[in-house]
């Protein structure tokens, strides 16, 4: 019924039946995959008025599996990709249901749940380009910009002189990002106006 692709792999469709509802598959040396793909095999369609709930645990060698919502696929989107990169950081992810689909020993590998359910129970998943990642980005942007000019800062005392060159007073780079900053965290789409 249900199907995955991991870059450079067979197509994996073994999904074992934890209940009616829940199924489950593992995907072996999971360390090195950026994303995957769940589809519909086409064998049998999800029953009227429901759909696949899709989740995923990463690996962690300390603690039992943490499912979380990829997303979600149904007969009218019978296929999605899902980029699992980002859900590396076990210790960032709220507590959400560890016990699902009967797992409670420690995983070593990866694993994709999915579990049947009405339509208007799917969860939907924020997209990647909301103001959430707008804020991150900016964020990391600042950091990195503020590193690399903090790279070159030299004590006016170890200052040679350079009549080609402007100077600009450190403090006012600092004053800049701690105001873009604040700005960012405001109104995260100041900055297109």
């Amino acid at each position: 019924m249900f199907g995955v692709i991991v870059s450079g792999r067979l197509v994996q469709t073994e999904f074992q039946p934890i209940s009616h509802t829940q199924f489950l598959t593992t995907i072996p040396d999971a360390d090195s995959i950026n994303h995957v793909v769940v589809f519909l095999t086409g064998v049998s369609p999800f029953p009227e008025g429901t759909a696949g709930q899709v989740y995923f645990s990463w690996p962690d060698p300390n603690a039992p599996p943490n499912w979380q919502v990829l997303g979600h696929i149904s007969n009218s989107k019978p296929s999605a990709i899902f980029k699992v990169s980002s859900l590396k950081k076990l210790h960032e992810i709220d507590s959400f249901s560890n016990t699902m689909f009967g797992q409670s020993n420690i995983c070593h590998n990866a694993q994709i749940g999915i579990s049947i359910e009405p339509i208007m129970n799917i969860t939907e998943v924020p997209s990647p380009s909301g103001p959430e990642n707008n804020i991150t980005f900016a964020q990391k942007m600042l950091e990195n910009f503020m590193n690399f000019i903090l790279s070159y800062s030299v004590t006016q005392g170890n200052m040679l002189p350079d009549p080609t060159a402007t100077y600009v007073p450190l403090s006012s780079v600092q004053t800049w990002y701690t105001n873009f900053e604040r700005r960012l965290t405001q109104n995260p789409n100041f900055w297109k106006t």
